[in-house]
C-alpha cells in the first residue's frame, strides 16, 4: 500500500463505499434508509466527486435531518386485495405509500416477494387512503381491506372517521350547493345515493324517536319524496358535520347560524333539510341502513326508466377534484331534471363492457377505460323532453379546448380538461338512453 498515491487511496475507498452501498454516484436526489441521500448517475459519470474529501462533503451536505427530509422517509402501509380476473381468484398484497414524494411499492404477501418496486404514482394522495376504498394503481384496481401496520393505523385510523349525510326531500333540488358545502368543508365524499324510503325503512331510521308526538310526521315528511343519502369521510366527521347543519329547528338556526345548511335550506325543525347522527354507533347503525355491508340491496333507488330518459355520468377526476357540487348546480340551472343519482366504483370489465360501442371507434378508448374506473364516478338519470340530443348539446363536443372555443357555456367547456378527463360522459345515440341508465341502476346497482 505504501506505493499507492493518497489520490489513488482516496478514490479507492471511495470506489469500495460506492460498491458497499449498490449505487453509483448521483446527480439527482435519491432516498436511502437513514436519511442518506445521493445522486442518480453511472458509475464514474460526471456527477462523481474527484476526491474522498468531495465524497464526504457530498455526503454531509446532503444529510438533512430536518423536518422536511424525514417526511420523505415516512410511509404508511395498507393490506390490500385485487381481483384477477385471468385467475379468477383474489390476490393480496401489501401496499406501501410514501406521502413525501407520492411513491408508491407494493408486495405479494402469499409469495413474500416485491411486485412493484419503489415508484412515484401522481394518480394516488394520501386522502385516497381510508379503509374500504378503492384505488388504481397502474391500471389494478385495488380494495383497501386493513392498516398493514401499527403506526399507519395510530397516524390515519384516528383521522378518519365515518358518517351519514342525509339530504332530506324538501333539500334535493339544493344537493349541488349542500354537497359543494361538504366539499368545501375537507370531507370525502365516499358514497352516495338518491333513494324512496318505504314506511318501515323511515321507521327503522327514526327508531330513537319512537316515542316521540311527531314520530308520524317525520316518517311521512321523510318517505314524500326522495332523499340523498351519502358516506362523508375527514377527521372528526361527526362533530363537523353536525356544525354545518345547524340547529335542528330551521327558524332556530337562521338566528344562532345563520350559514348553516338548515339555516339557508330548512324551514322548520321538521323540514329541516338535511341530518347527521349524533354518535359514532348510531352513525354506524344508519350507514348500514342505506348502504348494508351485507350484500343486500339498500333502499330502492329513484330511476323512473322511461323514454323520455337520457344517461350522464361525472367521470372520476371530475369527483376527486370536488366539482360534483358545481356540475350538479350547472345541470339544474339549465332546467334538466336528475331524477336518479348514485355513485359507482366500477371495475375494467364493467367500464369496458359500457364503452362497448366505442371500441374500435374511437382512438382513445383505452384511455377512456382507464379513466373511468380510476376512481369512484356519480351516474345521473337525466329527464327532459327529447333528453339525449338535448343533454348532448348541453355538455358540449368532447374535446373541451374545442368546446371552450365554439361552445364555451357547456359542461365540457366549464369543468373539463383533457379529451379524456372532460368531466362527463352523457349518451350519444337516442336508442341508447334508456340502455345506458338501466346498465347503472337496474344491474350495477343490483
Amino acid at each position: 500500500m505504501r506505493g499507492i498515491s493518497k489520490a489513488m487511496r482516496e478514490r479507492e475507498v471511495a470506489t469500495s463505499l460506492t460498491c458497499l452501498l449498490f449505487l453509483p454516484f448521483p446527480r439527482s436526489p435519491l432516498l436511502l434508509p437513514e436519511g442518506l441521500v445521493f445522486w442518480e448517475d453511472n458509475a464514474g459519470g460526471a456527477g462523481a466527486p474527484s476526491t474522498f474529501k468531495d465524497m464526504l462533503l457530498g455526503i454531509y451536505l446532503c444529510y438533512l435531518p430536518s423536518g422536511s427530509q424525514r417526511n420523505h422517509s415516512e410511509r404508511f402501509v395498507f393490506i390490500a386485495e385485487w381481483f384477477d380476473p385471468n385467475a379468477s381468484l383474489f390476490r393480496r398484497y401489501e401496499l406501501l405509500f410514501y406521502p413525501g414524494d407520492g411513491s408508491v411499492e407494493m408486495h405479494d404477501v402469499k409469495n413474500h416477494r416485491t411486485f412493484l418496486k419503489r415508484t412515484k404514482y401522481e394518480d394516488l394522495h394520501l386522502e385516497d387512503l381510508f379503509i374500504g376504498n378503492k384505488v388504481n394503481i397502474f391500471s389494478r384496481q385495488l380494495v383497501l381491506l386493513d392498516y398493514g401496520d401499527q403506526y399507519t393505523a395510530r397516524q390515519l385510523g384516528s383521522r378518519k372517521e365515518k358518517t351519514l349525510a342525509l339530504i332530506k326531500p324538501d333539500a334535493v333540488s339544493k344537493a349541488g350547493e349542500i354537497i359543494e358545502i361538504i366539499n368545501k368543508a375537507g370531507f370525502t365524499l365516499t358514497k352516495l345515493k338518491m333513494m324512496t324510503l318505504s314506511r318501515k325503512e323511515a321507521t327503522d331510521f327514526h327508531i330513537d324517536h319512537q316515542s316521540r308526538p311527531f314520530l308520524n310526521e317525520l316518517i311521512q315528511f321523510i318517505t314524500s319524496g326522495p332523499i340523498i343519502a351519502m358516506e362523508i369521510l375527514r377527521d372528526d366527521a361527526i362533530c363537523e358535520w353536525k356544525r354545518l347543519l345547524g340547529p335542528a329547528n330551521s327558524g332556530l338556526a337562521r338566528t344562532d347560524a345563520p350559514e348553516s345548511i338548515r339555516a339557508l335550506f330548512g324551514t322548520d325543525g321538521i323540514k329541516n333539510a338535511a341530518h347527521g347522527p349524533d354518535s359514532l354507533a348510531c352513525a354506524a347503525r344508519e350507514m348500514e341502513l342505506f348502504f348494508p355491508s351485507s350484500g343486500v340491496c339498500g333502499p330502492a333507488n329513484t330511476a323512473k326508466f322511461t323514454t323520455c330518459t337520457t344517461c350522464c355520468i361525472v367521470k372520476p377526476h371530475a369527483v376527486s377534484e370536488g366539482l360534483l357540487g358545481k356540475i350538479l348546480m350547472t345541470i339544474r340551472d339549465a332546467g334538466f331534471e336528475i331524477s336518479a343519482m348514485q355513485m359507482f366504483n366500477m371495475d375494467r370489465i364493467n367500464v369496458e363492457e359500457f364503452y362497448e360501442v366505442y371500441k374500435g371507434v374511437v382512438s382513445e378508448y383505452n384511455e377512456m377505460v382507464t379513466e373511468m374506473y380510476s376512481g369512484p364516478c356519480v351516474a345521473m338519470e337525466i329527464q327532459q323532453t327529447n333528453p339525449t340530443m338535448t343533454f348532448r348539446e348541453f355538455c358540449g363536443p368532447a374535446d373541451p379546448e374545442i368546446a371552450r372555443h365554439l361552445r364555451p357555456g357547456t359542461l365540457r367547456a366549464i369543468f373539463g380538461k383533457t379529451k379524456i378527463q372532460n368531466a362527463v360522459h352523457c349518451t350519444d345515440l337516442p336508442e341508447d338512453g334508456l340502455l345506458e341508465v338501466q346498465y347503472f341502476f337496474k344491474i350495477l346497482d343490483n
